[in-house]
Parts: structure tokens; sequence; C-alpha cells
């Protein structure tokens, strides 16, 4: 019996080694082709001839070449970098005020058709956003907005999944700690920010989590919204990147991988503790 559990284990092991080495080979190819020279660039990557192209993982030699070229010959690159940190930014900002304010209300408020509201937003939530991306550009044009940041920013602010994982670990908040504090003199705004908020840590970190990580990936919506290409964000611009400089490519590819990995590594637990009070699955 233990000789069988035994090698259940190694099994395990062995199948889930391979899983995290086929999950973790693009970060790690990303990564070390970053510090390519520009001849192995050229060798490697021949951006005239996409049959020549070889998979090359270890430089023959390190160079910091295309970070140099990121960071300070071409700053173009760079400002498409903090095009997306501002754009996720503000949505991040938008969504969790939101977020918090409607799954409070949701949770703790009783007022007609909150259960039918609830599930719309629900609904919501499994549609593709490519559903209402038609609808959301006709509203922005007869209002003005197209072009500008404000036509990508507004519409993400609203979001469904938000409103639905905040309403998740508020309702585990008890009642009476809100009853005391209203007893105690303390208004729905006070309750809110005092009570509601420290409460809802963990999930509300969990959404800037996901949220980041959602929006910092964003393709349609610049595509559509935007038509100035100065203004498109990181994601964009590197798949363009990808035919034209894959040097530059691998570059911007660690600057874009590197918000979401801090986000992970500094908040874990949160997100873990976040998705738990929720009860997703």
């Amino acid at each position: 019996m233990k000789t069988t559990n035994k090698y259940v284990l190694i099994s395990r092991i062995i199948i889930l080694s391979l899983l995290a080495i086929f999950t973790l080979f693009p970060i790690i190819y990303t990564i070390t082709n970053s510090f390519m020279s520009v001849n192995e660039i050229n060798q490697y990557y021949n951006a005239e001839s996409t049959s020549q192209m070889k998979i090359h993982l270890i430089p023959n030699r390190f160079s910091l070449n295309s970070y140099y070229q990121t960071l300070f010959r071409r700053p173009d690159y760079l400002v498409k970098f903090w095009n997306s940190l501002g754009l996720t930014s503000a949505i991040v900002f938008g969504q969790v005020a939101i977020s918090t304010m409607a799954g409070y209300a949701f949770a703790k408020f009783k007022f007609p058709g909150r259960n039918s509201i609830f599930f719309i937003v629900i609904i919501l939530m499994m549609m593709p956003y490519q559903v209402t991306l038609v609808s959301n550009y006709i509203v922005l044009k007869e209002i003005g907005l197209l072009n500008t940041y404000a036509a990508i920013i507004l519409p993400s602010i609203f979001s469904p999944f938000g409103v639905f994982l905040l309403r998740q670990v508020i309702v585990t908040m008890p009642d009476e700690i809100i009853e005391a504090a209203k007893i105690d003199g303390a208004n729905t705004f006070q309750i809110l920010i005092k009570m509601v908020v420290p409460f809802s840590r963990s999930g509300i970190v969990a959404l800037v989590i996901l949220s980041f990580i959602d929006n910092w990936n964003m393709v349609e919506q610049p595509l559509v919204f935007l038509n100035n290409k100065y203004k498109y964000p990181l994601s964009i611009f590197l798949s363009q990147l990808n035919q034209s400089n894959p040097g530059i490519a691998f570059a911007c590819g660690v600057l874009a991988m590197a918000p979401v990995a801090l986000l992970f590594i500094f908040f874990e637990k949160e997100l873990i503790e976040g998705i738990s009070f929720s009860n997703l699955k």
C-alpha cells in the first residue's frame, strides 16, 4: 500500500512539474531573450524571413542593448508602458470604488427587486465584453468621447464581476456590527469607509489584482475606441513589435510582465483570501 502511494506521489510530482515547465517556458523564454545582443537577434530572429527564425533560449552573450533601446533611445516604447499603467490604474480605482458601494448595497440593503437586479448583474458578468462593444461605440460616439481615454475608462469601471465579488465578501459581514455602528450614530458613508472597507480588504485586493491583469492586457477597446496610435497601450504595441523588432519586443514583454508579477508576489495571500471569502471556485 505504501509503495502504491509512493508511485502515485511521484507520478503527481512529474505531471505537475511538466505542467509548470510548460506554463513557465514562455516567461523564461522572453526574459532570457531580452538579454540578447543585436547580432544574435538578427541571427535567430530574422525579421525579413520568418522561415529562418529559430528558438534560442540562452543568449550567447549577455547584453542590455534591448533595454537601452527601450528605455533611452526609443522613448515611444516607454510611453506605451505609461499609457497602459495610467489607463489600468484609473479603471482599477473606478472599479473598486463602484464595486464596493454596489456590493455593500446588494449585501446589506433591502430594496424592491434586489435579487432580480443582482441576477442581471450575474448574467452580465457571464457575457463576453465583445457583446457590448458595438453599443458602447455608438453611445461614446454620440457623446463625443471617441479617441479619448475616457472612452476606455468609463465603460470598464462598471464591472459586473467586481460587484459580484465584493457582494459575496460583504455578505459574510455580521449584521450586528453594522447595527451597533448605527446605534452609535454612524451614517451609511461612515459605516462603508470605517467598517465595510476594512472588513473587505482581502476581497478588494483580489479585485485590484484580477482587474489589473484583465485591463492590462486589453486589446479590443483601444483598437475600437482610439484612432490615434500614439495613445495605444503597450498590449497593442507588442503585437506590432513581434513582427518588426523581436529584440525590443522581448524587452517590452518583460516590462509588461513586471507590474502583474509584482502585484501577485506582494499580495498573493490577500488574493487567495479574497477568492475564498467570495466562494468562487
